[in-house]
């Protein structure tokens, strides 16, 4: 439950906070919000004050149907902001959420500290051997289909089952590679219904076979808002309220727009944990 950044040892028996800043124009919670660099040293500051352990910069918006960038764009919007950020804030650990290798290794050697792929490489087959030439934490999230085409009558005979043995061969595959540290997101909301999320979110204990440490990107999601007919920018409790039920099945890191409010779920859950 530990994991290199840069040599830096970061320890996941204690839940860290993982803040989202999203450089795309689309994303669903904060697209376009940020607009130039004070926006984003801003934001990013908040979010370290607030007692964030990482940075997460997405240039690709990975929502259900969102348009398709180019490598070159997203290079194009990533690269300035790593080189940004670790100006004004040179311990920052910055996660580069990508399934592309190429930015994976451009941002890794411009000072980034992670890998977050949302595809645990499936959509480029260099992706792995990348990961284990640059020997960074890298993120595997499951995924069926394409950010395009995901949402698109997902279908499973047994989600818990099927995800564990999908990270369990990933692992494998890595491990044979010597990438030790490796972390996994069961993916909410990527080719998943609402049932299917909601029995993830239920049996997120049983993840901990896999024994790698779990990461939860829930924050905000429509598999919180819709069932409560509201919109994202409401859905702030009910994002508490399943970041609560993740942290008590034995999630280690929280994905958030919201800093404060997970830190805070977790000061609380912790205060439990002294009586297990």
């Amino acid at each position: 439950m530990t994991i290199n950044c840069k040599g830096k040892l970061i320890t996941l028996t204690s839940p860290k906070v993982m803040g989202i800043l999203n450089l795309t124009p689309d994303s669903f919670f904060d697209g376009g919000k940020y607009k130039n660099d004070r926006d984003f040293l801003l934001q990013t500051e908040k979010m370290l004050n607030e007692g964030a352990t990482f940075i997460d910069l997405g240039a690709y918006s990975s929502r259900p149907n969102a348009a398709h960038v180019s490598e070159t764009e997203e290079l194009k919007r990533i690269v300035p902001i790593v080189n940004l950020l670790l100006k004004n804030f040179p311990e920052i650990i910055i996660s580069i959420d990508t399934f592309r290798s190429s930015v994976a290794n451009e941002t890794i050697n411009a000072g980034a500290a992670i890998v977050n792929d949302i595809s645990a490489g499936n959509l480029d087959k260099n992706m792995f051997k990348t990961i284990a030439k640059l020997q960074v934490p890298y993120i595997i999230m499951h995924m069926q289909g394409t950010p395009q085409t995901m949402q698109q009558n997902p279908t499973y005979k047994n989600i818990t089952l099927e995800i564990a043995s999908f990270f369990s061969k990933k692992l494998n595959q890595l491990h044979q590679l010597k990438v030790n540290d490796v972390i996994i997101d069961v993916g909410f909301g990527f080719g998943k219904t609402i049932a299917h999320n909601f029995e993830l979110l239920k049996n997120m204990a049983y993840f901990k076979k896999v024994n790698a440490p779990i990461l939860v990107g829930i924050s905000r999601k429509s598999m919180l808002y819709k069932p409560l007919k509201i919109s994202p920018k409401e859905a702030l409790n009910a994002t508490t309220a399943a970041h609560t039920i993740a942290l008590l099945n034995g999630a280690n890191i929280l994905r958030v727009h919201d800093v404060k409010e997970a830190i805070e779920t977790i000061k609380i859950t912790e205060q439990l944990n002294q009586f297990a």
